[in-house]
């Protein structure tokens, strides 16, 4: 585990996010990000943690760090570790089967569509797949971005990668319980009063007095799991709510 002084890097981020960061009793350094890989080699010579990445960064990050599989699915890093290499994570995919878990919904035995654009948004839902769902429908804007996506569900589960203009889409849609939506908007009349929406792209509008889940702690939870990654200390979400707006 790096030491409990050990600076941590902010590529993007403003100086505010030092600031923020100092209230944690953590060394936020902001660093140039005009030469990434330059910027990464000197942080792991001069023993950062890791780095926390600003969002206009985390697409040029991927091509620089070690990424992990989501990140690489997702093609964004959001948070870097220097132990042993540089290692990149996308957090928000697994914070935000963090903020379900925290919601209490029964994922167990439940059947979930997932709705985006591409392979790459889509990606961002798939840590939810492991959550013990019977069956996911996968829509993507053409079959092979979905079938792209679903090649990487777990085994054993059933998945069913289709088109937005497959009309099987609505059946999908009748037997899911959870409509997770990762990019783009919904086809009208999809939803029912019996859908749980979760909406990554705040643009769903669900219809039919659907139950839209409150995601209003996910950029909590992310930004504990990209402390988490990039630090090595552990952090409840309640106590970063107030460094938010500094770190967005």
């Amino acid at each position: 585990m790096p030491a409990p002084d050990s600076p941590v890097a902010l590529i993007g981020h403003s100086g505010a996010a030092a600031r923020a960061l100092r209230d944690l009793g953590l060394v936020g350094v902001a660093v140039p990000h005009d030469d990434l890989a330059a910027t990464l080699e000197a942080c792991r010579t001069l023993r950062f943690s890791g780095a926390l990445v600003h969002p206009s960064q985390e697409a040029a990050l991927v091509s620089v760090t070690q990424a992990d599989p989501v990140a690489q699915r997702v093609g964004r890093v959001d948070a870097v570790a220097f132990a042993g290499g540089v290692h990149g994570t996308f957090a928000l995919a697994d914070a935000l089967t963090d903020a379900i878990e925290a919601s209490g919904y029964a994922t167990r035995g439940a059947s979930a569509l997932l709705f985006g654009h591409s392979a790459r948004d889509l990606a961002l839902a798939l840590p939810l797949t492991r959550q013990g769902f019977t069956d996911i429908g996968v829509v993507g804007d053409t079959v092979p971005e979905a079938e792209a996506a679903a090649r990487h569900l777990p085994a054993g589960l059933r998945g069913y990668p289709v088109s937005r203009a497959d009309p099987s889409v609505a059946t999908l849609a009748e037997r899911a319980d959870l409509v997770v939506v990762t990019g783009g908007t919904l086809l009208p009349g999809l939803l029912q009063p019996y859908h749980t929406v979760v909406d990554l792209t705040g643009r769903a509008r669900p219809e039919a007095a659907a139950t839209v889940m409150d995601l209003s702690r996910l950029p909590a939870l992310r930004l504990a799991r990209q402390l988490a990654h990039a630090t090595g200390q552990r952090f409840h979400s309640d106590e970063l709510t107030p460094l938010l707006t500094a770190l967005a």
